[in-house]
């Protein structure tokens, strides 16, 4: 996979990435942990992801034309590069689980509930599946759109919020204290690794290269704007104690929108510019795992492995939708120890092994340029 894609492609993924599952279910979990400092709590991790795709964009800069796990190779052979992207394959595998609830309880839960959990799974699969094939450069152009959907999304929400909003629910600030709202950003620094671990495969896909690092910057940076300013409405229209109380927060703040006399319960056409950001989640995880299962098996081209990749993450995301209790202990629990310590573990230890070894890069790079 050696596609082009521009450096506003690649901070419009990177806003998808994160925005559906970020508002739609991360918000509820920090409500639950720190009530009305969750706000406080997103920009701390939106400054912590920042910081991660810095780390990356320099890792991988060491080595421009090589993604993570050919620069692995480089550095300590095959079956490091192997091991590594058996690493990258469980993380992505992992992170579908909150990209499949995100998914499935937006729609089941609020709009049909009466349907087969299945039938979600499935259309997960064919639009994901479908959308992979044609590659990175068509999924970047649709994620474009999904920025501007994104735009469209929040105007509605603060022009049908602004009214019922009471700025005193957000004090006192760090009510819950500094280290344990800090502690907090936790849930939404997953959200950011997804982002920066798929950073990892693409960044070497991104042209200009010296744009590398701002274009990350930018990304993450509006992402978290866009990101920031649910939890404030959640906090001062629902009040943390009620968004707490719900697995899909978002949701129920699109039900209580309206703007004016007559405009009520619109939050269908609010799913609708959702629903652009949701399924690039979807792609970009099966194109990521995808990618790591090529490299793991040393083939070619990751397309042969679509298919039973994305069997095999859509029957991960059954199991774990299938139970509101268990999608929630997994997500607040599971997700964040493997999300955690392979989201940072693995750039860290690149990054600590090329340090040992500079010769290597400075030798690759000298071929290259010659």
């Amino acid at each position: 996979m050696r596609v082009q894609i521009s450096n506003g492609m690649f901070m419009a993924i990177i806003i998808n990435m994160v925005y559906a599952k970020a508002i739609g279910i991360t918000q509820g979990s920090l409500a639950r942990e720190v009530g009305n400092d969750m706000w406080i709590s997103t920009i701390f991790s939106t400054l912590q992801g920042i910081m991660m795709i810095v780390f990356v964009t320099y890792v991988i800069k060491r080595t421009p034309k090589m993604d993570i796990f050919e620069q692995s190779e480089l550095l300590l052979g095959k079956i490091f590069s192997k091991i590594i992207a058996l690493f990258f394959f469980i993380f992505f595998l992992f992170a579908f689980g909150g990209v499949s609830a995100t998914f499935v309880y937006h729609l089941k839960d609020f709009f049909l509930p009466d349907a087969p959990l299945v039938l979600f799974i499935i259309a997960a699969f064919i639009m994901g599946v479908y959308g992979i094939f044609f590659g990175l450069e068509v999924i970047g152009r649709m994620a474009l759109i999904g920025v501007f959907s994104i735009i469209a999304l929040n105007v509605l929400i603060i022009l049908g919020s602004l009214s019922e909003f009471r700025v005193e629910e957000l004090e006192p600030i760090f009510e819950s204290g500094f280290l344990s709202t800090l502690w907090a950003s936790r849930h939404n620094d997953t959200d950011w690794l997804m982002a920066t671990m798929m950073a990892a495969i693409i960044l070497p896909h991104v042209g200009k290269q010296e744009s590398w690092g701002k274009s990350g910057i930018v990304g993450i940076g509006l992402g978290g704007l866009f990101v920031v300013l649910w939890p404030i409405l959640q906090t001062g229209v629902l009040t943390s104690e009620v968004t707490a109380q719900y697995f899909v927060a978002c949701m129920q703040m699109a039900r209580s929108a309206h703007i004016g006399l007559f405009l009520h319960r619109y939050e269908l056409i609010m799913v609708a510019f959702f629903a652009i950001s949701a399924l690039i989640q979807i792609m970009m995880t099966f194109l990521c795992a995808s990618i790591a299962v090529q490299r793991l098996f040393g083939l070619k081209d990751y397309r042969p492995v679509i298919v039973p990749v994305a069997l095999i993450l859509c029957g991960g995301g059954y199991c774990l939708v299938f139970d509101h209790q268990i999608a929630m202990d997994f997500l607040e629990k599971t997700w964040i120890y493997v999300a955690l310590s392979i989201g940072f573990g693995v750039p860290l230890l690149l990054w600590l092994i090329g340090f040992l070894l500079k010769k290597k890069f400075k030798n690759t790079n000298m071929e290259a340029s010659s």
